[in-house]
């Protein structure tokens, strides 16, 4: 009989433990401001966002942040703030969340995919210049996996042509590239706060930028109670009413959550750093996987949001990654799985799908031609998702990584039985609680 649990051996884990990855932490003060504001009955107003805003654009050294209801709607108001209209482009990473890019198509703009990094796993800076176009308005960001972008180069196209850079946040709350933290690197950025985020509020998003004019045009966008501030002149006798027909204003209690949060975060990212870069070293010696994680000096990963691991299945014999995984969790680990984003390209939706009965597809941009994204086309057989320790239990890593090692010992032992070369990845990462 074989060693592996998944071919009939023993497991090397056998205890309960999920309370390891328990997320988010939910403290007494917590409890206690969304109390208060359900007391208070205060749920729809802006006192508490305010100055949640206020502290969230102090921990990230901006003028604004603007509180949004969740994420998507974050990015959209960045996109409309920077100037994104009906005809434009936007130039985005095909793997990522769709809300990175949607949003774009509400406006009447078209979605460009450029590849991404094989080792990053954010966009190519590369494969962005010759995709730019008289009708490119933005370049949009995603610091993916909570991995910086290589914001340098990219910040100096976009000024080369003009562009505007919009960072999307959602996966890096904390991270840092180059000793400046993320969100405050383009011009605008938006972050989702929900509650599978590494800053995770319940359910919300965070709009941030030094631009007077992209955060007053969010405002006229999404926030027609708050419009009473705006200073400029060309909305002068134009406020009261959301020009985008939008209501995106955050959930006090949420804003009461966020509030909380930001004391105890810096703490939080610091146990999940040791944590997560303690597990990584002890497998840092196996050819074949490595960990997604910067070596630059002052770049980190902020929360680890979406843990993943780089795989080369030549390096086992060809072993499918889904194997791979298969067996690691068979010896009674957690949160091993095959992939990641399905690349969004793949969709009708960016290709075919006629969305506002203009007869003719919503996305304008031409369809991807194969062989265009090499690196996207073939992203899924060389990444994993691994465990996202929340806490440093030692002996429970040291576990994990065993665990690893004893599949990768005896990886030949699965190459018979190997029949999931393909699988089908999801178009989302964080799971749904049934």
């Amino acid at each position: 009989m074989s060693n592996l649990a998944l071919l009939g051996g023993k497991k090397q884990i056998t205890h309960e433990h999920s309370s390891v990855f328990r997320w988010p932490i939910v403290n007494e003060a917590m409890e206690q401001a969304v109390l208060g504001v359900l007391r208070d009955g205060n749920m729809s107003g802006t006192d508490i966002t305010r100055k949640f805003e206020e502290k969230y654009a102090e921990w990230h050294g901006v003028k604004y942040a603007l509180g949004h209801n969740n994420g998507t709607a974050a990015l959209q108001a960045a996109f409309w703030g920077v100037g994104v209209r009906r005809g434009d482009e936007i130039i985005a990473p095909a793997v990522t969340y769709w809300a990175t890019c949607l949003p774009a198509l509400s406006l009447g703009a078209s979605v460009v995919f450029a590849d991404i990094d094989a080792k990053t796993l954010c966009i190519n800076p590369d494969d962005i210049e010759h995709r730019i176009t008289e009708r490119t308005k933005a370049i949009v960001v995603v610091h993916y996996m909570s991995y910086p972008a290589d914001m340098d180069r990219i910040n100096a196209i976009a000024r080369k042509h003009s562009l505007k850079v919009i960072e999307d946040a959602s996966h890096a709350h904390g991270a840092l590239y180059k000793g400046k933290i993320v969100g405050s690197l383009g011009d605008a950025a938006g972050f989702s706060c929900m509650t599978g985020k590494s800053f995770a509020i319940g359910e919300g998003g965070m709009l941030t930028t030094n631009d007077k004019d992209i955060y007053e045009s969010a405002l006229m966008w999404g926030h027609y109670a708050r419009q009473d501030k705006i200073e400029n002149e060309k909305y002068s006798g134009l406020t009261g009413l959301p020009w985008g027909g939008c209501k995106y204003r955050m959930h006090q209690m949420s804003a009461a959550v966020g509030l909380e949060q930001i004391k105890k975060y810096p703490a939080e990212i610091a146990e999940i750093d040791k944590a997560m870069n303690y597990f990584w070293d002890l497998l840092a010696d196996i050819k074949g996987l490595d960990s997604h994680r910067p070596t630059e000096p002052g770049t980190t990963k902020g929360g680890w949001y979406a843990v993943r691991g780089l795989y080369k299945s030549e390096a086992f014999g060809g072993l499918s990654v889904k194997r791979f995984c298969d067996a690691v969790t068979a010896e009674g680990t957690l949160g091993f799985s095959p992939g990641c984003n399905n690349a969004l390209n793949l969709h009708p939706l960016f290709y075919s799908i006629d969305v506002y009965g203009d007869n003719c597809p919503t996305n304008k941009a031409p369809k991807v031609i194969p062989g265009s994204l090499p690196v996207t086309e073939g992203i899924q057989k060389c990444v994993f998702a691994v465990p996202w320790f929340k806490k440093f239990d030692r002996e429970l890593i040291e576990n994990y990584a065993a665990a690893v090692r004893k599949v990768v010992d005896h990886h030949e032992e699965l190459l018979s039985g190997d029949t999931d070369k393909d699988f089908q990845p999801g178009w989302a990462l964080t799971a749904r609680k049934k």
